[in-house]
């Protein structure tokens, strides 16, 4: 598939992925099994995760947070220890079960809701929106959409951050490939051998900054030199 849009099915098929991912999700951040590329790279990739955590900590996300696609709680936990709420919305409950388990007491200053973000539409906003390597998941064709609902989440003075992943071949399982000629779809394994179609798009970081100033932010998006993309904000 070159520039279709993404059919229903896939959609379905990537929140099954993550369903069934969700028990060995950390093995990817943490360089575990098929992950696992040797020190060296594994020191680079959390060298520059070191990087995203420091950019992170100085924006200060305070308040209420909102987190789309909390997955594991790898971010949830650090928002959770300086928001005063954060608000994680994810479509596994399996993911946000071991997301609760990990964070323990600090799990009470979330409020976890299931939702599939290509259709859900925030009721308030919020002082910050954080989403972790949720936003190369998204078809171009449903970008801006997104964008706009991420907008309407934030109050004047909001903050946003996001950080996901280049396309870089060692950031994914060193059985899979990236999407080639132009595809959104890449076919994703678990440990178990069964295969599922997910959305995988890189988007560059010039395109990504216009595209966040048409739903009026500004963005300043950054990459690291092998491995992650970021972006930060602060809405007027």
């Amino acid at each position: 598939m070159t520039e279709a849009e993404v059919p229903d099915q896939v959609l379905e098929d990537m929140i099954t992925y993550y369903r069934e991912r969700a028990a060995e999700y950390d093995e990817w951040f943490y360089r575990r099994g098929r992950y696992d590329y040797g020190a060296e790279a594994n020191q680079r990739w959390f060298d520059e995760a070191d990087e995203i955590v420091e950019s992170l900590s100085a924006l200060e996300l305070q308040g209420e947070v909102l987190e789309l696609a909390p997955g594991t709680g790898i971010w949830t936990e650090r928002l959770a220890t300086v928001a005063e709420r954060v608000t994680a919305i994810d479509s596994s409950l399996e993911m946000m079960a071991i997301n609760r388990a990990r964070l323990g007491p600090l799990a009470e200053r979330v409020t976890y809701l299931q939702g599939d973000l290509f259709g859900w539409q925030p009721r308030r906003q919020y002082d910050a929106v954080f989403f972790g390597f949720w936003l190369s998941h998204v078809p171009r064709e449903r970008l801006g959409q997104f964008l706009t609902m991420v907008a309407s989440a934030l109050r004047p003075g909001g903050k946003l951050f996001f950080v996901d992943g280049r396309p870089e071949s060692t950031v994914t399982a060193i059985d899979q490939r990236h999407p080639d000629g132009g595809s959104q779809i890449m076919t994703r394994k678990l440990n178990d051998g069964r295969t599922f179609e997910v959305v995988k798009n890189f988007y560059p970081p010039a395109d990504l900054e216009q595209r966040f100033r048409a739903v009026g932010l500004k963005v300043g998006v950054k990459e690291t030199p092998t491995y992650f993309i970021y972006g930060l904000s602060e809405r007027p």
